[in-house]
Formats: C-alpha cells, structure tokens, sequence
C-alpha cells in the first residue's frame, strides 16, 4: 500500500512540476520588456529551427516547449516566411499567433516577359506604401528589373524596389556570356525583351535570336509582332496587355517601337527578360533561317524564304 501511495505521490509531483514547467515556458521572457526586434524567418526554414533561433534571441523561454505548442495548435504549417516585429513581453502563444500573419514583408513574384507597366500593377496590389509616382521610375528602368520572387517590406520605397531588381539583373547578367557578341548592353537586353515576348519555350530563345540577327544583319525589318503590342499599351476596355494585333495595325501603329515601320532594334526593351533570353541574345544560334510563326498548336516552324514561310502560314497558321 505504501509502494502504491509513493508512486501517486510521485506521479503527482512529477504532473505538477510538468504543468509549472509548461506555463513558465509559454509566458513571456519578459513582461515589462516591451522594445521589438525584427526576427527573420528565411524561406524554407523548419519548426526547429525557427525554435532554436527564437530561443537564441532570447524571444522565448524554452525551444522544446515552442515547438510542441506550435505542432499541438497546428501552427506549424502556417509560419509564414519574412520579418517580423516581436518583443520579449510576448507569450509563445502571441509569437506563435505572430508569425503566422504579423509579417513585415511581402512576397513579390514578377515573372518573365511582364513590363514595367504590369510590374506597377503587381506592386500596387501588394506594397501598402505604393503611390502613382512609381510607375514613371519603373517604365525608365525597363528591360533591367530583372523577373524573380521578391521579399520586399510592406514600408518600402519605390528606390528600394529598383535598387532590389537592378542589382539582381547585374548579378544574372554577369553569369552570361557576352565574348563573343558584337551587340552592346543596350541592345543586348532590347533584343533578349523581344525574344521573350516572342518565344513559347526556352528551346526556341537561341534560334528567334538568331533569326532576328540575320534580319538585322541583312538590312531587313524586324517585324515583331510584340513591338507592336507593346506600342499599343493596355486595351482600356478589358485592360489587357499584349493584345492580339490586327492586320491594320503593322501600318496604322505609328511609334518608334512598331519594328515593322521602323528599321532595326527598337529604342529601348520592351519587357523584362529572364536569364534565358539574356542568354540567347548575347549567344544566338548560327542559323539559315529568316522567318518563324507559331502554329495553332503552339508549334514553332521555321523558314528560310518568304515562299517558305508564307507556306507555313497556309499551313499551320489560325
């Protein structure tokens, strides 16, 4: 009977001390400590971990207990990536709560192709601090705000943004090959904003870059179809971008970016590319042909004659 009293009593004590544990470890580190700091989630990063660092920030009392609050009240899954503001008065169920909705930043994703005009949309509708202002700033850096997957601050400035998106353009930009290419910067990134607007698949970037080079190189018109829309800017009626364009419109288009009534490159891109494209641009393949169409199945064909491009037009065209 003793041997059975111990063992309660024990069990008792052992519940007790659990329970004492648990809630001096959910309270905060310290309630009179009201000064935030700004912790980071990175991307990718697991429930222990984020534990350990926030432990190691001295923003709660215990890693052990965080971690089994956060997968008991399914938190885990909702941690969110990016800054955030916390302070040591904070309970682990306030950080908890914090990190799954408090964050300071935002996740941007521009992708390939846009131009500055819909990068200004994409930014309206998720930076707070966004004014009309931005849009002039963005349209002067076209062709360099380079497509990728941003953190940005929800407090940002329209400068940050830039410096952000540049730097990310230098940075890809020197891991392409230029050696070889006779094409400055400039025309480097107009030519690689028209292949991408004009290419379905990364396969065909090269041989669109080759094929607008031999135009280039043997006096032709560019004709791209994309110059085009690009010159005729938004439809104010189903605010669309990149239209389809009429036949009317190669001639009635008058803008020093409708490559088909005007020689050579256009005077700046007209959408930001990707790496690929840059790629393409300065390392074009060596190719025989003039001329490409898409198919109504999306299928690239290509031609060395007018005859033999108009035929494929007969041929697969809508």
């Amino acid at each position: 009977m003793k041997k059975i009293t111990t063992v309660v009593l024990l069990l008792i004590i052992i519940i007790i001390c659990g329970v004492l544990w648990w809630e001096n470890g959910m309270s905060p580190v310290n309630f009179a400590n009201k000064e935030s700091a700004v912790f980071v989630v990175q991307k990718g990063s697991g429930l222990k971990e984020i534990a350990g660092k926030l432990e190691e920030a001295k923003l709660i009392k215990n890693r052990i207990i965080f971690f089994l609050y956060a997968r008991l009240g399914k938190f885990e899954g909702k941690i969110q990536a990016g800054d955030f503001r916390l302070s040591p008065s904070m309970s682990i169920e306030e950080i908890a709560r914090n990190l799954t909705h408090g964050t300071l930043d935002v996740w941007v994703t521009v992708a390939e192709g846009k131009r500055a005009t819909e990068i200004a949309e994409i930014l309206k509708e998720k930076i707070p601090t966004y004014n009309f202002s931005w849009i002039n700033i963005l349209v002067s850096n076209e062709g360099y705000l380079f497509p990728d997957t941003y953190l940005i601050s929800k407090d940002t400035n329209i400068e940050t943004v830039i410096s952000r998106m540049r730097n990310n353009f230098e940075q890809k930009y020197s891991e392409i090959n230029t050696n070889n290419s006779k094409l400055t910067k400039t025309q480097i990134v107009t030519l690689a904003s028209l292949i991408e607007r004009e290419a379905i698949t990364n396969a065909e970037k090269p041989i669109i870059a080759g094929i607008l080079l031999n135009r280039l190189n043997a006096g032709m018109a560019l004709q791209v179809d994309a110059t085009i829309q690009y010159a005729k800017g938004q439809n104010t009626v189903t605010k669309k971008w990149w239209e389809p364009i009429t036949v009317q419109e190669y001639k009635s288009i008058i803008s020093p970016y409708n490559t088909y009534l005007q020689p050579g490159l256009p005077p700046g891109p007209i959408s930001n590319p990707g790496l690929e494209a840059l790629r393409a641009a300065a390392s074009p393949i060596d190719t025989d042909y003039f001329y490409y169409m898409h198919g109504k199945n999306g299928q690239i064909r290509y031609a060395k004659t007018l005859q033999e491009h108009n035929e494929n037009i007969q041929r697969y065209g809508f």
